[in-house]
């Protein structure tokens, strides 16, 4: 079984954010495959999508505690961190360009290094979407809570669609 984490926090205002990137692969991902939208699995504290063979989740606490409900998914269904893909914004790159890698550090991401933190380990893969302006005028942290302009939402929904087939490769 395979499990694939897409990162945001919950909430109407970060429904569109550059750091629900995750969220919004996992949606369209879903529906691509034609799986349930994810419902609320308190014993998770995440929404849940599910077949025989893949699980699909997005944390519901917050982005910088995203590790305890990973951790809770995996344990319970007793899946090796190597089948986990967690799917994130990434502030070091261009904006619309994804990269799928395994075992690297957190790079500063809260959310991935509190997954580090939780499953003692990076053995997972992360599929990384870049949302780096040209030129960040603001810290990090009010950056990535902030919609994207309509100009740059068109090359977010492109990268959207590229990660949904990238994942379908890899399944």
């Amino acid at each position: 079984m395979k499990l694939i984490i897409g990162l945001g926090n919950p909430g109407k205002e970060y429904e569109k954010t550059r750091h629900n990137i995750g969220w919004r692969v996992i949606n369209s991902l879903a529906q691509e495959l034609n799986l349930e939208t994810p419902k609320e699995e308190k014993k998770f504290k995440a929404l849940v999508s599910k077949n025989t063979d893949l699980i699909l989740a997005k944390p519901l606490t917050f982005m910088n505690r995203s590790g305890e409900s990973v951790q809770a998914i995996a344990e319970y269904f007793k899946i090796d961190s190597t089948d986990i893909l967690i799917i994130h914004d990434e502030i070091d790159l261009p904006l619309g360009e994804i990269k799928l890698q395994e075992g690297k550090n957190s790079a500063g991401h809260k959310g991935v290094q509190s997954i580090i933190d939780h499953l003692k380990g990076k053995d997972f893969k992360r599929l990384r979407i870049g949302i780096k302006p040209e030129e960040l005028k603001i810290e990090t942290e009010k950056f990535v809570i902030q919609k994207f302009t309509p100009e740059e939402e068109e090359i977010i929904e492109g990268a959207i669609e590229k990660a949904v087939q990238e994942i379908k490769t890899t399944l």
